[in-house]
């Protein structure tokens, strides 16, 4: 395999795990103002569309040990817990082992207030490597304020590719670098579903350097070093820092494992040189759309769709700031390819998901993906849609969590040039 190959050792969850999702029905009754039995259909479809099993229920069957007491009125306040224990394995990271989870919460009742996850992991590999991420995706009670955070901490290493889409694979050049990232976002609601917020963004590269013998004699002509050279950067340290501007629309069911509504973001990034560090002035242009259609009234034959598109507008981005594969806030665009496999100043990218929960219960699904990409090189004239890198694969799920509604994904993805890889995550992709 071309890319990290990740596979699930054994799973771990806090004493939330068992208890559902749903309210009872008598509490959101009195919340919605409707009488017991009074049922929509809509609402009937709504309560099959939640999972009824999750791996622990499995768990506890198998053992003959008896169910969990039945939900209070207050349960919604209680954490979701889904942890899962890792084993990695990829030809630029070697052997690792690691933990990723979801934490999640409702700080106000679920009809009102969005779910609240905390999608965390770290993993340590014998080359070196350490990986520690922290996604946050928060909503206060009725959505008054919302909070985005993407925070990374990674001794790591990547190859790195010259700029645009038609990148050949043989020009790659493996380095090493420390990589310390904090995007945090707080947002107000403004209207029904609509929220307009700003940032702090802060990326830093540094002691970059070949990974070993082999990349140190191509490192002075690498695409990394021209870039910065031509550029007047040092190859060594790069920093970005600066503020952001956006404006939200969410109006799906859910952020962890959503089966309906729209979700659009669209964001202005301005990057200051000299601002705690920043090595260069220079501007981004970015959206995010996300939309769930049900095929069937219980959720269980859904398609997903997602665009999305990064644009450097103004200045010069350090070369490990330019958009490119796999570099979104989850890590899960361009299945098919390494992180970082395309960059450019300029990406646009597409996918679509078919959704198949297989049992009733939710307990086990299967998905199937194709996505494709296209990304600019200034230097050499190449423009958005002269080529695209396309990705295809399916993948397979398991309910970790059913008040939460969280998976365990495992997915396999092919892409050009013979790319594959598989991928491991405990949260959908999008």
């Amino acid at each position: 395999m071309k890319a990290v190959f990740l596979f699930a050792l054994g799973l771990a969850a806090g004493a939330a795990a068992g208890a559902q999702d749903r309210v009872p029905a008598s509490a959101q009754e009195a919340a919605t103002g409707r009488e017991a039995g009074a049922e929509s259909e809509d609402a009937k479809a709504e309560h099959a569309a939640k999972p009824t099993k999750d791996i622990f229920d499995w768990l506890r069957q198998v053992r003959h040990k008896p169910a969990p007491p039945l939900p209070g009125p207050d349960d919604y306040k209680k954490w979701m817990v889904a942890v899962a224990p890792v084993l990695t394995y990829g030809p630029t990271s070697g052997f690792g082992i690691g933990v990723a989870g979801n934490v999640a919460v409702y700080k106000g009742r679920p009809g009102t207030t969005h779910i609240s996850s905390l999608v965390a992991s770290v993993t340590g590999t014998t080359k070196e490597q350490l990986l520690v991420n922290a996604k946050i995706n928060g909503s206060s009670s009725h959505n008054r304020w919302h909070f985005e955070g993407d925070n990374r901490l990674y001794w790591t290493s990547q190859k790195t590719y010259g700029l645009g889409t038609a990148t050949p694979d043989a020009g790659a050049v493996d380095q090493k670098y420390d990589y310390f990232r904090f995007y945090e976002t707080l947002y107000r609601r403004a209207a029904r579903n609509v929220f307009l917020g700003g940032g702090f963004l802060y990326s830093s590269h540094t002691d970059v350097r070949p990974a070993d013998d082999d990349a140190s004699a191509a490192w002075p002509t690498s695409p990394y070093v021209a870039y910065s050279e031509d550029h007047g950067f040092d190859p060594a340290s790069q920093t970005s820092a600066g503020f952001g501007l956006h404006a939200l629309f969410d109006s799906r069911d859910g952020s962890i494992n959503p089966s309906r509504g729209f979700y659009g973001n669209l964001g202005y990034r301005l990057f200051f040189d000299g601002l705690l560090g920043g090595t260069s002035s220079w501007q981004q242009l970015s959206y995010d759309m996300r939309t769930y259609v049900r095929l069937s009234r219980d959720a269980r034959h859904k398609l997903a769709f997602w665009a999305a598109g990064d644009f450097v507008t103004a200045g010069t981005a350090p070369y490990l700031d330019l958009p490119a594969t796999g570099m979104d806030t989850y890590g899960r665009s361009g299945r098919g390819y390494p992180q970082g496999r395309f960059r450019g100043q300029q990406l646009v990218y597409g996918e679509a998901e078919y959704r198949w929960t297989v049992t009733r219960n939710g307990l086990f699904g299967i998905v199937a993906f194709l996505n494709t990409e296209t990304l600019s090189d200034e230097e050499t004239g190449q423009k958005l849609f002269d080529s695209f890198a396309t990705g295809a694969g399916f993948g397979f799920r398991l309910m970790l969590n059913k008040r939460s509604q969280t998976n365990l994904c495992l997915d396999i993805g092919w892409g050009k040039e013979g790319s594959n890889a598989v991928y491991f995550a405990v949260q959908e992709a999008f």
